[in-house]
């Protein structure tokens, strides 16, 4: 008793110390074994008194103790009333904007016998998707669009010359069936198409405006500092032959660069690398002021073509996007086509972007790295930039007699009427030289057990009873493939059919890498976008069946896309593995924490 007296004021200055370890020790729940074994030797050296406090005068010591850490904290977040954990870095409000299209369904040949659709030669959704799963992201399904997975790739399609065949016709149909790998007696047919290269010494040359947006929205890496880097590639394909001008747009626009011979290099490249990023975006103003230094340097023969690269954040000016896809509509009777290049993220306007090559009778691209850049503006110049066919049409009707039931893979946004096919005032896509389009049919022929829709009653007894029916001379033809183009240079379009024969049908494994590639390729957009059909897929499958269609690679892109599935599966596995629960603000409520610990006596070692 005497020793503890001896030590009491010892004892109640260190109880305050002793206190908050312990309750830092059941907080934050963690020790250092090294100083533990260090404090247990230290005292076998030098043995302290052992004390019994009581669980009244510890209870005080811990409300004693957490009032201080309560002082503390309000201090450290005194403008909040009630404190809350919260991130270390601010959030990211994701604005990009994607265009929502309902997937095509199936069509029954009784029904609906004629599938009508413009062609599509646009890669921008797959680039950009590529951007997503590269950051670790599975992107929204709005952002995919089948066509342009399929057709950012190169597939070795019979070349049409220029008047190959005997015809004047750029390009010629190339159509083929198989078996469907993922479903039982279904099937898969691909129609396709591959524009002839012409002698590029033979064009006059190119009058090419650089449209460039330098507002505010485009201050980063990925956008404007790899915009100039791009347009310097293909500055280092053009020749004397070529014209190059520069516009700006910000809050208001500009004239950087006059028409400048294309071999003056060092004029062109130094007046990219003096552009900067500021302001707001009036996206009108500069396309004005583009399609006016477009007609100043026309070249008659020529390819004139204004190039707008922007993350397409228009915000001042014309805002209301149907003016000015009027506008460039206009625009292009003059014979200047728009071709839009995409950067960026967070702010991205996917739909504006598409929309504009649309109206401005080009194409569209995502740029989202230095290699894709080349890919497009350098080792694919001359089909994105020379178009050799203008409001290209496909039409294809089934035969009733073979066929039950047919959906279209993709090309949701490119559905024409049935009408519209030969009405040469309705607007459709360019093809540019060398390029290849690709679509893809699932088909459900009348022999298959299965189907996607139930038999109809009465139009079946119809069927039966109608003599007119029962006599098909084209009973070996699956399908009659119709195309209708307009050559460059005139509104009237010409016409190309090719049937699709029964006795085309093989094996998927006989089919070429091409057709079993693009198969692979359009899996994999439906997987990502989580489609209903095609239920049973796997991204193994996809990839086995990829690796297997690889063929030749000569810039790696098949070997990339292999890589792609790789990664967006290991990004569904982890999502999957995520508990199911929504994360909520924490209350931090220290009288209810400092309340709720229980206490039992405890021996405490004076020092």
């Amino acid at each position: 008793m005497k020793n503890f007296k001896n030590h009491s004021n010892k004892t109640s200055n260190f109880n305050m110390y002793i206190v908050s370890t312990t309750l830092l020790i059941l907080t934050v729940a963690c020790s250092s074994g090294t100083k533990e074994n260090k404090t247990a030797e230290e005292l076998k050296k030098h043995p302290k008194p052992v004390v019994a406090v009581s669980r009244t005068i510890e209870m005080h010591l811990i409300r004693e103790s957490m009032a201080d850490k309560e002082i503390l904290f309000n201090s450290f977040a005194h403008k909040s009333q009630q404190q809350r954990f919260r991130p270390d870095k601010p959030v990211i409000v994701n604005t990009e904007n994607y265009q929502h299209y309902t997937e095509n369904g199936i069509k029954s040949v009784l029904q609906d016998p004629v599938s009508t659709f413009s062609i599509d030669v646009d890669t921008g959704s797959y680039s950009n998707i590529r951007r997503m799963i590269n950051q670790g992201m599975l992107p929204p399904s709005d952002a995919i669009r089948i066509e342009e997975f399929i057709n950012y790739f190169d597939y070795d399609y019979p070349q049409q010359s220029e008047n190959g065949s005997g015809t004047d016709a750029p390009f010629s149909i190339n159509a083929a069936i198989a078996t469907s790998p993922w479903a039982e007696q279904r099937h898969i047919m691909r129609i396709a198409l591959k524009g002839f290269t012409p002698d590029v010494s033979q064009i006059t040359g190119r009058n090419l405006v650089f449209l460039l947006d330098v507002s505010g929205s485009m201050n980063q890496p990925n956008k404007l500092p790899l915009l100039t880097r791009s347009l310097e590639l293909l500055t280092g394909k053009l020749s004397e032959q070529d014209s190059v001008s520069i516009v700006v747009y910000a809050g208001a626009s500009g004239v950087v660069l006059e028409p400048t011979q294309g071999n003056n290099k060092a004029r062109i490249k130094q007046a990219l690398s003096s552009l900067s990023a500021g302001g707001s975006t009036n996206g009108q103003a500069g396309i004005e002021l583009a399609y006016s230094m477009a007609e100043q340097a026309f070249i008659k023969g020529g390819v004139n073509r204004v190039i707008l690269a922007t993350d397409g954040d228009f915000n001042v000016g014309v805002i209301n996007h149907q003016r000015l896809i009027e506008l460039i509509k206009h625009k292009r009777q003059k014979g200047i086509a728009l071709t839009t290049l995409g950067f960026g993220q967070g702010n991205y306007n996917d739909h504006l972007m598409e929309q504009l090559a649309d109206a401005g009778n080009g194409n569209y691209a995502y740029i989202d790295n230095i290699h894709e850049a080349r890919k497009v503006l350098v080792d694919e110049m001359n089909a994105t930039l020379l178009t050799i066919a203008k409001d290209v049409k496909i039409q294809v009707e089934f035969n009733l007699d073979l066929v039950a039931e047919y959906r279209l893979l993709g090309y949701e946004n490119r559905a024409l009427k049935r009408e519209d096919f030969n009405n040469d005032k309705v607007d459709a896509g360019e093809i540019g030289a060398g390029h290849t389009v690709t679509a893809l049919y699932e088909l459900i022929l009348k022999t298959s057990n299965n189907t996607y829709l139930e038999p109809l009653r009465y139009q079946q007894v119809q069927i039966k009873n109608d003599p007119n029916l029962q006599i098909n001379q084209f009973s070996d033809e699956l399908a009659l493939v119709k195309l209708r183009y307009k050559p460059v240079n005139s509104e009237k379009s010409q016409l190309i059919t090719q049937a699709v024969m029964a006795n085309q049908i093989t094996e998927f494994k006989q089919q070429s890498d091409d057709f079993r590639f693009a198969t692979s390729v359009v899996g994999f957009a439906h997987l990502l976008k989580q489609s209903h059909f095609w239920q049973d897929m796997s991204y193994q499958q996809i990839i086995e069946l990829a690796q297997g269609a690889k063929g030749k690679d000569e810039f790696g892109y098949r070997a990339e896309f292999i890589n792609l599935v790789r990664s967006s599966a290991s990004l569904q596995v982890s999502i999957s593995n995520q508990p199911d629960e929504n994360l909520q603000l924490v209350e931090l409520n220290l009288q209810g924490f400092a309340g709720n610990i229980k206490v039992k006596p405890t021996l405490l070692n004076v020092h």
